[in-house]
């Protein structure tokens, strides 16, 4: 684990009040929102970041990530990945944005070559295992991916920065 490392977690679309209309303004300012906590945490000295590349928040963190990087090219951008095709069954689009992404990534790393049962949980430890803090994009549920990984930092002692999707507020 790094000092200055961040991972992100967080929703899918799907549950979201807008699912995968990304032009709803509600999804506009949680994106907004999202980049103005990582140039925070930027400008507090994290350069490494680390995403899981999964649709909604992890993709759009990556983004954020990559347009701060134009103008502090220090920036790295971790992709990690819980296997090959992870975005098969995505939209055309998606996909697009998901491989610009990898394209750019200073390392992609794939926690397993083929598709098991358990690989997103690993993905999201190694995301908390080499991470100082957690940016966490959470509803506050118990159930999924993004509370096991809350939940997993937390055992493990992490800073754990949560926002919350609806009001786009830091918790």
């Amino acid at each position: 684990m790094q000092e200055k490392n961040c991972a992100f977690t967080g929703h899918r679309p799907k549950k979201f009040p807008w699912g995968y209309n990304e032009t709803d303004a509600r999804c506009i300012a949680l994106k907004q929102a999202l980049a103005g906590e990582i140039a925070k945490l930027v400008n507090g000295g994290y350069t490494d970041f680390f995403s899981g590349m999964a649709e909604g928040n992890d993709t759009w963190a990556a983004l954020a990530v990559l347009t701060l990087k134009k103008e502090n090219p220090a920036l790295r951008l971790h992709c990690i990945l819980p296997c090959e095709g992870q975005a098969d069954g995505w939209s055309a689009s998606a996909r697009e944005r998901y491989f610009s992404i990898l394209e750019r990534a200073d390392e992609v790393v794939y926690v397993s070559r083929g598709y098991h049962e358990g690989c997103m949980l690993e993905r999201n430890r190694y995301l908390v295992d080499h991470a100082a803090c957690l940016l966490a994009v959470y509803n506050g549920e118990w159930r999924g991916g993004t509370a096991m990984t809350v939940r997993y930092a937390r055992k493990l002692g992490r800073e754990i920065l949560v926002l919350n999707p609806y009001s786009c507020e830091p918790t």
